[in-house]
């Protein structure tokens, strides 16, 4: 760092040292060259102060001072040496009063003379070509490394299996991976090949980083790890070339591990045109290819790719001998949620009240990443608060934090807006507790963060990897159930329901068109899942008739009305609750399970819920509210 930093001072160095001689220089360049009788007229006028005299065996050289105008002029004058002369001159000065040094010439350095009138220009040539230099070497550079790649070798890798949670049946796959890159020996005596490439495919946050590196680590082997987007440029052949130079490293540095994140970004299909790729991308694509069926079995180089968007993959990519086994890294369960925050919560203190279990009971449809972040909201906010412990009501205000936002305390409501955000909500609660089918209510407020002015936190009974016409159904009612209690106990619905009914609206279509859930039959009129591809897409052409479009818009309509009709019944034949549930609201604010429970049971509340940890106040326009909640996923 020492030598670094010198090396940066030293053009400042340079410079200051040409400054210097420059000056020195410029003062010479000022004296004032006197010829003979020029020198002897200022000897008769009386005005020279002082001098000094060089006498060789030619010349006499002088240089001194003399006044003129109030001035003092230096000046050097060179006088032809004779013995006459050099005895005059001398007898003269003195007489005059002039201050006389004699000066041997011999004792002058010839070479240091020259010297002090070359070294300015030495010092900026040497300037020059420091900075010539300097500039041509980092553009070399750069032009030399610019079809290299950008894979970073992370060597020492820290996480290990211990530090993934909640996905073991994943880590059971990738674990002869590591007895692989321990010990290829025992595979290739059994003639087994390993696979070269692994695809780690799940929604964003579910750790498919994290899994790759916990298996280098583990195996204790070099990590080259790249983003897809790292291999396209601009300039045609640059993708191409980088993957040529990281597989021939990673060949040199083997039994390693190659980690290619957003794989997608440079493996779309080929062909696709609009909005799928273009010549570099596929250039580098098939380059991709090329080098992965290069590398031989049980070479020793494992490639990991991850991805959220595996339909969007070049078919090439997926097949046997190049990618080989696909993994799908899913969203936890609720004890894959339970494990994953207790491995968050290691550097955590926790309080005693601070139930992890029931946590990850509220949690449904949360990634590990999510949950992570649910954790870290709780510590910052009992920093906020000076605790020196995270309690569960600061979970409880992370879960809505990470869910909607921010409390937004300074938004106000008339007493009329308020009381009907209280009956929206307490519809949605209504149908949760009385239809056996339909979610469970863990939180009711009407306190507005985001842009809803209050939400219904609502979860599965059980977790399901799959739902029923019945489950759906009972889905659909519940969203309505804001809406019917408004109309029924108002007389005046609001738009406040806008976002229930889109996804009410959703749901009944993806019955009918996708899960063939109606009347018109086990049929699929669209595809299911995934989002657009344009290159794919964008000229798809629907596979039925305008007549069986009228059908599928009168089944959606059929299956709302439906649901709708269940919830203004199961809303009319509970209007004392509603009721009492909606004062309570009005009255806390927000409710909790167990005081809803309470409630239903008949009973008066006897003390208020904790209250929501304080919040920075934000003035924001009023806007409609909405009802959010957890969707259990299929």
């Amino acid at each position: 760092m020492n030598r670094n930093r010198a090396l940066n001072m030293l053009p400042y160095i340079i410079v200051m040292i040409a400054m210097m001689s420059l000056l020195l220089f410029t003062s010479n360049s000022q004296v004032k060259q006197l010829n003979y009788n020029e020198f002897m007229e200022l000897v008769r006028q009386d005005v020279i102060t002082e001098a000094d005299v060089s006498v060789s065996n030619v010349v006499i050289d002088i240089r001194g001072k003399y006044t003129e105008a109030g001035n003092d002029v230096v000046f050097k004058a060179t006088i032809a040496n004779t013995e006459v002369q050099n005895n005059q001159l001398i007898e003269d000065l003195v007489a005059n009063g002039v201050k006389v040094k004699v000066i041997n010439p011999y004792e002058s350095n010839l070479l240091v003379d020259t010297l002090v009138q070359i070294v300015p220009f030495l010092l900026f040539g040497a300037f020059a070509f420091f900075l010539l230099t300097r500039m041509n070497s980092g553009n070399n550079n750069k032009a030399f490394e610019f079809g290299k790649t950008r894979a970073r070798l992370e060597g020492n890798i820290k996480v290990r299996f211990d530090d993934v949670a909640g996905c073991d049946e994943e880590k059971e796959e990738m674990a002869e991976l590591i007895e692989y890159l321990k010990n290829p020996k025992r595979f290739a005596r059994m003639g087994a090949r390993i696979p070269k490439g692994v695809l780690l495919v799940g929604a964003p946050g579910t750790g498919k980083t994290l899994l790759a590196k916990a298996v280098a680590g583990e195996a204790d082997v070099p990590f080259y790890s790249i983003s897809g987007s790292d291999f396209v440029e601009m300039f045609v052949g640059v993708g191409a070339s980088r993957v040529r130079d990281m597989f021939k490293k990673a060949q040199q540095t083997a039994p390693c591990i190659i980690f290619i994140d957003e794989i997608d970004a440079v493996g779309r299909q080929r062909g696709t045109g609009l909005g799928g790729g273009h010549d570099e991308r596929e250039q580098t694509l098939n380059q991709l290819l090329v080098e992965m069926d290069g590398i031989t079995d049980n070479s020793g180089v494992v490639i990991v790719a991850a991805t959220n968007r595996p339909d969007v993959l070049d078919p090439a990519l997926l097949r046997p001998g190049r990618f080989d086994r696909q993994i799908t890294v899913s969203l936890p369960d609720r004890k894959g949620r339970t494990a994953i925050l207790k491995v968050h919560a290691r550097n955590k203190k926790l309080a005693d009240n601070a139930d992890l279990e029931a946590l990850a009971k509220r949690t449904p449809g949360f990634s590990g990443a999510d949950l992570e972040n649910v954790l870290n909201e709780a510590a910052i906010l009992a920093v906020r608060e000076n605790d020196t412990l995270i309690r569960m009501h600061h979970l409880d205000e992370a879960i809505d934090r990470v869910i909607m936002g921010p409390a937004k305390k300074s938004r106000t409501y008339t007493d009329k807006e308020r009381r009907l955000v209280a009956i929206h909500e307490t519809g949605h609660a209504i149908i949760g507790l009385m239809l056996e089918e339909a979610d469970m209510v863990q939180k009711v407020t009407i306190i507005p963060r985001g842009n809803a002015g209050g939400y219904n936190l609502m979860t599965p009974r059980e977790e399901r990897m799959m739902m029923t016409k019945t489950d759906l159904s009972a889905k659909i009612t519940g969203l309505l159930g804001g809406r019917v209690a408004e109309e029924v106990l108002l007389k005046e619905i609001s738009t406040g329901a806008f976002n229930d009914i889109e996804r009410a609206t959703s749901i009944a279509r993806d019955m009918v068109m996708v899960y063939g859930m109606s009347h018109l039959g086990p049929i699929q009129y669209e595809r299911s899942g995934g989002n657009v591809f344009l290159g794919r897409d964008y000229n798809a052409q629907r596979n039925y008739s305008g007549e069986i479009a009228f059908e599928i818009d009168k089944e959606v309509r059929r299956i709302i009305d439906e649901s709708y009709e269940v919830a203004r019944k199961i809303i009319i034949e509970n209007m004392d609750l509603l009721n009492r549930i909606t004062e309570a609201l009005l009255e806390y604010d927000t409710l909790t399970n167990e005081q809803i429970m309470v409630l239903f049971d008949g009973k008066q509340l006897d003390a208020k819920p904790l209250p929501v940890p304080p919040v920075q106040e934000v003035f924001v326009e009023d806007v409609p509210f909405e009802e959010v909640k957890e969707e259990p996923k299929a």
